[in-house]
């Protein structure tokens, strides 16, 4: 198919012919190719990617393959797997944003006022403690 589809893509450059002799494939198998009608696969394949892309940019780019199959199966009555899924996403692009880690930017060392201890807790130990 890979053939074919460079063949397809080439048809105005090179002749048909010198394009099945060089990539070892017949003129009727590229021919018969061309005239074949899509799978039902395939189509279902692309009915899925319009509404994987939906959900991706409604999530605004942020659900990977797993939310996404969650999301398809529970608004569909076709369950679908998240292989079939993750693989439509990846041969068509889709890339989901990734959160930054959370980075404490707290400041200790600062000539601030200390809140005074009013209940004057005291939290050192008299003995090491056994377990308990």
């Amino acid at each position: 198919m890979i053939r074919y589809l460079y063949m397809e893509q080439n048809r105005s450059r090179y002749r048909t012919a010198k394009m099945a002799q060089w990539l070892q494939v017949s003129k009727s198998g590229y021919y018969a190719w061309r005239k074949r009608s899509k799978s039902l696969r395939c189509i279902e394949n692309e009915a899925l990617l319009q509404e994987i892309i939906g959900i991706h940019e409604a999530s605004q780019n942020t659900y990977g393959s797993r939310k996404i199959t969650h999301e398809i199966n529970r608004k569909s009555q076709m369950p679908v797997n998240h292989k079939r899924v993750e693989r439509i996403i990846r041969e068509n692009g889709i890339r989901s944003k990734s959160h930054k880690k959370y980075k404490a930017t707290t400041n200790s060392k600062h000539n601030l006022p200390v809140a005074e201890n009013i209940l004057n807790r005291d939290f050192t130990a008299d003995r090491p403690e056994n377990g308990k």
